[in-house]
């Protein structure tokens, strides 16, 4: 399967567990891997044949900086749910949040969930 993907979007959103994430907010980083077929795409040259990878960014920024999600798994299930709806032409996709600064008292580069969804 072809795929389209988005590495590395940063958002600020307010998503968490504890109350002071919910409050002040922080950084969450998504990639998106998104297979559907690209040849008719790569034949047209249109847009239209394809998925509009700045339209799918402003729906995952929409997410990421829109209701807080206590879980980040929560978070990735809506953005996975909601790219799958919006565009039928997507078979399945992996969707990775990160959370670079989680507020542990642990010493890490940060946490990541990362789910895969195909469609029904």
């Amino acid at each position: 399967m072809d795929k389209i993907t988005l590495t590395g979007m940063q958002f600020y959103g307010y998503h968490g567990v504890f109350p002071e994430e919910n409050r002040l907010g922080q950084r969450f980083i998504v990639d998106l891997e998104l297979e559907l077929p690209l040849q008719r795409a790569g034949r047209s040259d249109r847009i239209e044949d394809t998925v509009n990878y700045a339209e799918a960014y402003v729906l995952v920024k929409e997410i990421v900086e829109g209701k807080p999600f206590q879980l980040i798994e929560a978070l990735a299930e809506q953005v996975a749910s909601e790219l799958l709806r919006t565009y039928t032409s997507i078979n399945a996709l992996t969707v990775r949040v990160r959370k670079p600064h989680p507020p542990a008292a642990i010493l890490f580069d940060g946490v990541a969930v990362e789910i895969y969804r195909k469609r029904a």
